[in-house]
């Protein structure tokens, strides 16, 4: 069922469509007989909060009445039905979270007598009871978390069926004297009213959502688990187009950079950008989809993007002297305004100082001492911070001789070579480093002064982010430093060291 269309109580038959007619020919209306009130609260029990916009319908229970009485809760969730009659009826409501919940609540009864006033609440479940009822018991009887939704085509909204719905994570963990990485991954598809259900999620942390279905997709967008392990998250399908910005002959081995791909579609969003710090407009912030169009925030902050993918995407908002941020958006028509707002890093520049000059050598890592040489290339805790990056692997975007690019197996490739899309996460980044024979090598990873065998850039964004990096080493071959050498491989190293 559509967003926005009522649902009326089984116990009640439909509403006749009257023709209009005039004020004289209507019937003499008798007075409604005395009654009571029957009121109450909807309340989310996922949010935490009262549910505004339910359509709450009252019905007799023994069919006394011809249709049920309706009414819509307010700002508060709260509902009233006046100058009801004794006798005995069902209660009950309707509101979009439900179809998207996937849930069928059952009917209050309601009884009403000696003209005393009735207070029934209404409510969504706990996330507990919705785990448990979509996904049964768990191992040691707690319901496994769960993720649920409704995919819906991004042009009119409407649900989408047999959509391939994935959820992924990250779990790291300690083997002998290696790091392990696994992406554990669940995939479901969508039934005829677009609704999906991903249990077996973890209960905490960080996940990464996305659907496809065809050439219709959307970004594989980054979300955080609840504490109370139920999640909910509409997804919207779009298609993209590709098309290549600068010259598309520079070779891909040479230092020039690389002609952009930009995605593009039909889809617009607007939005504005402010200040954490007293709301204030932030001029001059750029604005863009991951991997598409960009815009500028004028001197009210406000931005529009124009040809943008339509679909659930991923906003990247930066500005000099502030934090990025990234965050999912829905690109659909009449979308509301995504106000961002940034915090400044410049008190947190400054207390990087004072944390390096205390702990530089927390690990006993030599890192000033190496750096004085100028063996290699450094970037300190201040250097990281003032580049403004999102994630650790983000780094390797503006520094010269290393980049981020994809591994299959253990053949690295230029990052501007296609994607197999029939699945969302089939490539393994990694940070490239030019080698000796000139193309492009695996690097070894240090962290800590600890070797990490297959170390991409997700694993290293998950490790270790990067306002809690006190510094980074990056050699070639012939300048590594001994105690870092492991095997000559062509190719260099490059250390992290935490605060």
């Amino acid at each position: 069922m559509a967003p926005g269309h009522c649902r009326v109580l089984p116990l009640v038959a439909a509403l006749a469509v009257l023709a209009p007619v005039s004020r004289a020919q209507l019937p003499a209306v008798p007075p409604r007989a005395a009654g009571v009130t029957v009121s109450g609260v909807v309340r989310d029990s996922v949010a935490r909060a009262p549910l505004v916009g339910a359509w709450v319908q009252l019905a007799a229970a023994d069919g006394a009445m011809t249709a049920a009485r309706t009414a819509l809760s307010d700002s508060l969730g709260r509902f009233s039905f006046e100058g009801v009659p004794d006798g005995r009826y069902a209660l009950g409501f309707f509101h979009p979270m439900l179809d998207s919940l996937g849930v069928e609540l059952p009917l209050r009864a309601v009884s009403v007598a000696r003209r005393r006033p009735v207070r029934a609440d209404l409510g969504i479940p706990s996330p507990a009871r919705l785990r448990a009822a979509i996904c049964g018991a768990g191992p040691l009887g707690e319901p496994p978390a769960v993720i649920v939704g409704v995919v819906r085509t991004a042009r009119d909204r409407a649900p989408a069926a047999a959509v391939r719905v994935t959820v992924e994570w990250l779990e790291l963990s300690f083997g002998r004297k290696r790091l392990e990485r696994q992406r554990p991954r669940v995939v479901v598809t969508t039934a005829e009213n677009g609704w999906f259900a991903l249990c077996d999620v973890p209960r905490a942390g960080t996940i990464f959502l996305g659907a496809q279905r065809g050439e219709e997709s959307t970004d594989l967008i980054e979300l955080e688990m609840p504490a109370h392990g139920f999640l909910r998250r509409e997804l919207y399908l779009g298609a993209t187009r590709t098309v290549v910005v600068g010259d598309s002959t520079t070779p891909a081995d040479t230092l020039s950079p690389p002609p952009a791909r930009l995605r593009v579609g039909e889809g617009r969003l607007r939005g504005r950008v402010v200040t954490v710090d007293g709301n204030r407009p932030l001029s001059g912030a750029l604005v863009r989809i991951a991997d598409g169009p960009m815009t500028m925030a004028d001197a009210r902050g406000e931005w529009m993007l124009v040809g943008a993918p339509a679909g659930s995407r991923v906003l990247e908002v930066r500005a000099v002297g502030f934090f990025p941020v990234r965050r999912a958006v829905d690109v659909v028509a009449d979308a509301a305004p995504v106000t961002v707002a940034l915090s400044t890093f410049k008190a947190m520049l400054d207390t990087v100082r004072v944390t390096v000059a205390r702990a530089a050598d927390r690990h006993n890592s030599g890192f000033e001492e190496r750096r004085r040489s100028g063996a290699g290339s450094y970037l300190t805790a201040t250097d990281i911070m003032r580049r403004g990056a999102l994630y650790t692997s983000d780094l390797f975007r503006q520094l010269r001789g290393v980049k981020l690019g994809y591994a299959y197996d253990t053949i690295a490739t230029d990052m501007n070579q296609t994607v197999p899309a029939d699945s969302i996460s089939t490539v393994d980044r990694r940070i490239l480093m030019r080698g000796m024979a000139g193309g492009w090598c695996l690097p070894t990873i240090y962290v800590d002064g600890l070797y990490f065998a297959e170390f991409n850039a997700d694993a290293l964004d998950a490790w270790v982010s990067p306002e809690r990096l006190a510094g980074i080493e990056i050699y070639s071959e012939v300048t590594v430093p001994p105690a870092y050498v492991r095997a000559r491989n062509g190719c260099g190293a490059i250390l992290f060291w935490t605060k």
